[in-house]
């Protein structure tokens, strides 16, 4: 009941407060279609993703290798600047893939991490890549290690939070900040001179982009994707 005078009450502003929060929460993935997203470069989503209880996810059975056939990246219709994503995901044994945002969709770049960096999905225990510092599950790829392993084991679910500011980049995984770092600083740029996309032109130059779900050819998945615009 609304207080006397027409002012709400405590109860009422704490309601108020709880729906108000609850509508910042954009949901990039129902959890029944693939509403909001297509394949990179253009086109629908490709056969080789699902959706299965409320979760997409990478088929890889008849899959022989990564970004082959009628599959590959997926990216959000909508660019984003300034955001705080979350997502839950699980990865196969041996598994890989990830979670890539600040992408400039152009002709002119045939994959999403020509341009995006990326928070990495991976079966530490079994991958390959594991091996490899700055290659493992929630690194910062191929730039930033992890401050501490927070993931769990392969086909486990794990919680993972992106939250971009205005060059401020922080991942958490698991209820854990594990990455703190400014992009677009001469520290960054030292970071990506020393990596794999120092031969890229295109990588982290740009503030605003599309977030896409990677196809590494591994069966993968993910679900409770949303974000908040900051």
């Amino acid at each position: 009941m609304m207080a006397c005078g027409g002012e709400k009450t405590t109860e009422e502003k704490e309601v108020g407060m709880e729906e108000t929060q609850a509508e910042e929460w954009i949901r990039l993935f129902d959890g029944k279609t693939f509403g909001g997203w297509h394949k990179y470069g253009g086109g629908t989503v490709g056969d080789a993703w699902k959706i299965e209880d409320g979760a997409i996810y990478l088929d890889a059975a008849n899959k022989d290798e990564w970004q082959t056939g009628d599959d590959g990246d997926i990216v959000t219709d909508e660019e984003f600047e300034n955001f705080h994503l979350k997502y839950e995901w699980k990865i196969a044994q041996n598994g890989n893939s990830g979670v890539i945002f600040f992408i400039n969709e152009s002709p002119e770049y045939e994959h999403p991490w020509q341009t995006g960096p990326e928070m990495q999905v991976l079966d530490n225990a079994g991958h390959p890549d594991a091996k490899i510092v700055s290659h493992r599950a929630g690194d910062l790829y191929d730039l930033i290690v992890s401050s501490e392993e927070t993931v769990k084991p392969y086909g486990e679910w794990n919680k993972a939070e992106i939250i971009a500011d205005n060059g401020k980049l922080e991942f958490v995984l698991n209820g854990t900040t594990i990455i703190r770092t400014m992009m677009w600083t001469p520290e960054w740029e030292a970071l990506i001179a020393a990596s794999k996309f120092k031969n890229m032109p295109g990588f982290s130059k740009y503030k605003k982009g599309k977030i896409a779900l990677q196809d590494h050819g591994d069966l993968v998945y993910y679900r409770d994707i949303k974000l908040k615009k900051l």
